[in-house]
């Protein structure tokens, strides 16, 4: 994720701390539950942090402060440093989004089904009908060229098929979640990126526009530049350049609100061509526009388009009455979603995940979405002291976290039906996901299945590490308040989990 800032307003969602603080009174303290056979580890703990304590040492120097825990499954804490400390989780927030998505998965398939993507024809006195596109918070809807599921061109071929030739409205729907696009706290400056575009339950192709980049034909002339759908409505201002060589080093800047594009940056003569995602401030109405250019292109004219979004505490609007439902999607394999979600980091595929919570006992807003959260997790038997979270996938620089907190929360997950399923889903350290160019050549390579989570002057990383000794430790790491001067922060962390696998 792009840098945040984190001199936005503090504002705290009341319900959820009050729902997740009551819901916890009374538990047990950290590691005193959900006890794990473990055998006896060939390390003790005054030898591991001789051998970690210098790892640390020239960072700390430097203002780092990190949060650190390595335990056993049992629970015997091997090393500590600052355990109760609050921490910026970063991306280590969506362990506890998808944690308390797999304790509920047959309530979020059920929601699932019960609220596909479907498309109705709204019949109209006089003239044309409308068509209405539902949205349902299908995170992987597309219309690539290559889509086999969840295809909006499905809905398009179905139109065609029944005849109509002429369609007066295309009427977006989103209101089965609030409107409500970004987290609390979430900078403007990655609001225009593919990690902080808006989440809308219509949501396509990601919520991002493509802008594909190719160099001029001589050096100091333009780049070819052109959008993935034409009617994007973003207007490109291009002030790249073709360079002889080099390495591609193109960028853009978008501010919320505007329609504007601006290209800067390099490209070389011979460099393929590039693609640039940029997010959406309205991905319902871009919905709409794709929805039109797909039936433009089988030869049905639209003669406008409009959107419905709901505002936060209203309950939905009720279907319009002499609509009929043309077709429907099918329901989302969740299961798999947040093995994705998790292996890559994919912010509005969390948030759209703890919108989907929010249905279970609410109305689809964040507020429910976190209150939800917090009850499955507390349900489990997570303490609530350490938890602080205001959004699903960590983009929030407000949320808090301990690392003890995290490491009781790895030790609950093993006692679920879901465990062994969530624990492989992570990222595997030098394989795939966010850890696959990580620890290569290593002993952890193969043996690690963590998250990490990246935000500005913060670093993150917590899973399960088998180590050279066979046995198998929890580990919670998180590095705030890093200098912009500190060179590769994450091969501290690294170094570190290193020196865990094979110390003796």
């Amino acid at each position: 994720m792009h840098q945040i800032s984190n001199h936005a307003p503090h504002r705290l969602p009341r319900l959820f701390h009050k729902l997740f603080s009551r819901a916890t009174a009374g538990l047990p303290v950290l590691l005193s539950a959900c006890a794990v056979q473990s055998t006896q580890p060939p390390l003790g703990p005054h030898a591991l942090a001789k051998r970690l304590a210098p790892i640390l040492q020239s960072s700390q120097d430097q203002g780092v402060r990190w949060g650190i825990v390595i335990a056993t499954q049992d629970g015997k804490i091997l090393f500590s440093r600052n355990p109760s400390g609050r921490f910026i989780p970063a991306s280590n927030t969506k362990l506890f989004t998808t944690a308390a998505a797999m304790a509920e998965l047959a309530e979020l398939d059920h929601a699932a089904a019960a609220h596909p993507t479907t498309l109705l024809l709204g019949r109209r006195q006089h003239g044309a009908p409308d068509l209405i596109l539902r949205g349902s918070g299908d995170a992987v809807m597309s219309d690539d060229a290559a889509c086999k599921t969840d295809c909006l061109k499905t809905l398009a071929d179905t139109v065609s098929a029944k005849g109509l030739r002429h369609i007066h409205a295309i009427i977006a729907d989103d209101r089965l979640f609030t409107d409500e696009r970004w987290g609390d706290g979430w900078s403007w400056n990655n609001l225009p990126t593919q990690w902080g575009t808006a989440v809308s339950a219509l949501t396509l192709n990601d919520n991002t526009a493509e802008l594909t980049v190719q160099p001029g034909s001589r050096p100091g002339d333009r780049p070819t530049a052109h959008w993935s759908t034409p009617d994007e409505g973003l207007f490109l201002l291009n002030q790249a350049l073709t360079v002889p060589d080099g390495k591609p080093e193109l960028s853009f800047e978008k501010r919320p609100g505007e329609n504007r594009v601006v290209l800067t940056g390099t490209l070389p003569l011979t460099a393929p061509a590039q693609t640039l995602k940029i997010g959406l401030d309205d991905p319902t109405l871009s919905t709409a526009r794709h929805f039109k250019s797909l039936l433009h292109d089988a030869g049905i004219r639209v003669q406008t388009m409009q959107v419905r979004h709901r505002l936060t505490k209203t309950t939905p609007d009720t279907p319009t009455p002499d609509a009929s439902i043309l077709a429907t999607l099918p329901a989302p394999d969740l299961k798999d979603d947040i093995r994705h979600l998790l292996k890559v980091s994919q912010n509005l595929h969390a948030e759209l995940l703890l919108r989907r919570l929010a249905l279970v006992h609410g109305n689809g807003s964040v507020a429910d979405g976190l209150a939800e959260r917090s009850r499955v997790l507390a349900a489990l038997g997570l303490y609530a002291a350490g938890v602080a979270l205001y959004d699903g996938s960590g983009m929030s620089p407000y949320n808090r976290v301990t690392p003890q907190s995290v490491i009781q929360l790895l030790r609950l997950a093993e006692l679920q039906p879901w465990g062994a399923d969530w624990r492989d889903d992570l990222p595997l350290a030098a394989q795939d996901g966010t850890l696959a160019h990580r620890f290569i050549g290593t002993p952890v390579a193969d043996h690690l299945h963590a998250k990490t989570g990246t935000l500005a002057a913060t670093h993150s990383l917590s899973g399960y590490l088998r180590t050279t000794h066979g046995q198998t430790l929890l580990i919670a790491i998180f590095a705030n308040d890093i200098p912009d001067d500190l060179p590769h922060p994450t091969k501290i962390m690294d170094d570190l989990v290193t020196a865990v696998a094979k110390a003796e």
